[in-house]
């Protein structure tokens, strides 16, 4: 992957679109709006970590954090911004990953899920992303911390990823999300922004996504609002392929070297969402031939049956198909109901069904404080996973990796909901054997996709609606997704922004 290759797309498409709605720049396209940057940087003490350090935290100085917080509002928190934390935010040789036994997912086939609560600030993972498609606008000059604001659309945590990047990065974000999302999300929110109008909130809830499109259209009509959308923010897709795609390689390797010497990385596990996380499964394609499964609400199956609706799955988004989910490359897709990820966030939670996944189950305390760590689609990723595994006829040598995208620690007020509910306002024991029967015991292969290339195209198809006609995609952009050269291409920018970010580095410190 070379300069070459990022040039050459931008010469085959419309540059214009490359740059400005896709977060594709190889070179400086502003020095005024970069020397404000370097200026800011220089002020506020700021580094930036490489995509390639992050990949390899080894490469990072332990120094560098050392003796701060992880939750602070420190720009020396960008190095930690990659899967090989612990839940202190000490740096980890391997990411913090849990092997599922069969007697909990009733397969043979283990499942590795890789924790994502263990990133800084936010305790999820898009703090990456938000690093991942802001750093790109900000080293070419794009992006400018005295006139601009950045503005972060999100069903929640990308937004707060985006508000911690932009407070560790000089700059002011604005959150905007539904008013529907989990009352966690905007408690933490309270804390982090810089006035209580930087968060937006869109009418409805998880399903809701052009309702944040459209705030974000009308907001984009003030030139000092710079809409990150995450959904068509290419650098998404490029820092998972680099970062996350490593990470799940190096957590699966490490159990193989383990006493597993005799399993394949068979399939990959991602709930859509922005389409970000799912890059990750490209890179493992590459390296092992991985299967790549789309996961969605069954309550809204836009992929499964270009359907629609409203579901509690918080962290999907829903009612179109991402610019930057490399759709060609999928092989899979899966309907999860969020009724099963309410009930099974109940029983991971609540006293009376940790109990009883003790003494009914024999489960270790390890594994029942891991499930804690199971946000809701977390949960979604692994049902996925026996899913997958039933339908593919997986054995006990045919590994599945996902991630838990967040904790439990995030959803107790959508908890209290679920409870209330549809347990009367008490979860006993009864209720704990009567979900782990029925989200546990007997999962089905119901409402998944085997894709072949026509359901390829038809899930690409449905794309087309939403970039073209509403967002004003050029139609020859949005073609030429189809192609995997396509996706290389956007894939070679990673070489060439960590380039970028070093000649920046060294600006910030002349400066200083």
């Amino acid at each position: 992957m070379t300069i070459t290759d990022a040039s050459s797309l931008n010469l085959a498409l419309d540059a214009t679109a490359l740059q400005e709605q896709l977060g594709l720049a190889n070179t400086v396209v502003d020095s005024a709006s970069l020397e404000s940057s370097v200026k800011r940087f220089a002020a506020q003490k700021i580094v930036l970590p490489t995509f390639g350090e992050l990949a390899e935290p080894r490469l990072i100085s332990q120094d560098i954090t050392r003796g701060v917080d992880k939750n602070a509002a420190d720009p020396r928190n960008l190095f930690r911004v990659h899967w090989y934390n612990d839940l202190d935010g000490n740096r980890v040789e391997v990411p913090d990953h849990i092997v599922l036994p069969s007697s909990l997912t009733g397969i043979e086939s283990p499942i590795i899920v890789v924790f994502g609560d263990r990133f800084p600030m936010i305790t999820a993972h898009k703090v990456l992303a938000a690093f991942s498609c802001f750093v790109p606008r900000v080293i070419t000059g794009q992006f400018d911390p005295e006139r601009h604001r950045a503005i972060w659309p999100s069903t929640g945590n990308y937004a707060r990823g985006g508000i911690a990047i932009s407070r560790l990065m000089g700059s002011r974000g604005v959150a905007v999300l539904p008013a529907g999302m989990s009352q966690e999300r905007f408690d933490w929110l309270d804390k982090w922004v810089a006035d209580p109008s930087d968060i937006v909130r869109t009418p409805g809830t998880e399903s809701n996504v052009k309702e944040i499109y459209d705030a974000c259209n009308e907001m984009a009509k003030d030139p000092g609002n710079f809409i990150l959308n995450q959904f068509c923010e290419f650098g998404n897709h490029v820092g998972h392929y680099e970062v996350t795609g490593r990470a799940l390689a190096h957590a699966f390797e490490h159990v193989k070297a383990n006493g597993r010497s005799d399993i394949r990385l068979a399939a990959f596990t991602s709930a859509t969402g922005s389409a970000g996380t799912i890059a990750a499964g490209d890179r493992l394609k590459d390296i092992y031939g991985t299967k790549i499964v789309a996961v969605e609400a069954l309550e809204c199956p836009t992929m499964l049956e270009n359907g629609f609706g409203e579901h509690n799955i918080q962290g999907i988004g829903d009612k179109h198909i991402p610019l930057i989910h490399n759709v060609m490359n999928t092989d899979v897709v899966v309907g999860v109901s969020d009724r099963a990820t309410d009930e099974l966030d109940a029983l991971f939670n609540m006293p009376a069904g940790q109990q009883y996944l003790a003494s009914r189950h024999g489960f270790s305390a390890e594994l029942i404080d891991a499930l804690t760590h199971f946000g809701f689609s977390a949960i979604c990723n692994v049902l996925a996973a026996i899913k997958t595994a039933k339908l593919m006829g997986y054995g006990a040598n045919d590994a599945i990796v996902t991630i838990a995208t967040d904790g439990g620690a995030l959803y107790p007020s959508e908890r209290v909901k679920t409870i209330a509910t549809r347990f009367k306002g008490e979860f006993s024991a009864v209720d704990a054997a009567e979900i782990f029967s029925e989200h546990l015991g007997s999962v089905s292969t119901d409402n998944m996709i085997d894709c072949t290339e026509r359901d390829r195209n038809r899930i690409f198809n449905l794309g087309y609606y939403t970039w073209v006609e509403q967002q004003g995609t050029p139609l020859d952009v949005f073609e030429a997704r189809r192609s995997q050269s396509f996706w290389r291409s956007v894939r070679s920018y990673a070489p060439v922004w960590d380039n970028l970010i070093t000649e920046f580095n060294a600006r910030v410190a002349k400066v200083s």
